[in-house]
């Protein structure tokens, strides 16, 4: 899986117009929880290279841009939790998931 780093609000911009031609994954993720690291490892095991044609995937490292996280909850309207994955499409947020229930499968199915 090569994952596009999210490090700025500019960079926040740069997605959101991306959302408009092809959808996006956003993986909020704490380098400080269990949890977090569990539902990463998953998404990349799962994850197919040919994945990456249908949906773009973004990684935030929250604890180091906690400001672009917060600007995720405002925008999109969605609670912050950790981890957290959201797909992006025509600038809105589509489908959003938190903890155990990020799931590989429901994440591709919400982009069909």
């Amino acid at each position: 899986m090569r994952w596009k780093k999210l490090e700025s609000i500019e960079g926040l911009e740069e997605v959101v117009k991306l959302s408009e031609t092809q959808p996006v994954l956003l993986f909020k993720h704490s380098t400080r929880c269990g949890v977090s690291r569990m539902a990463l490892s998953g998404l990349e095991k799962d994850w197919k290279d040919e994945d990456e044609q249908k949906i773009a995937p973004y990684f935030l490292d929250l604890l180091n841009h906690r400001d672009v996280s917060n600007e995720i909850a405002k925008r999109f309207g969605v609670e912050h939790e950790s981890p957290q994955a959201l797909v992006i499409r025509n600038g809105k947020c589509s489908y959003f998931s938190n903890h155990a229930d990020i799931e590989h499968a429901a994440i591709l199915a919400e982009i069909k």
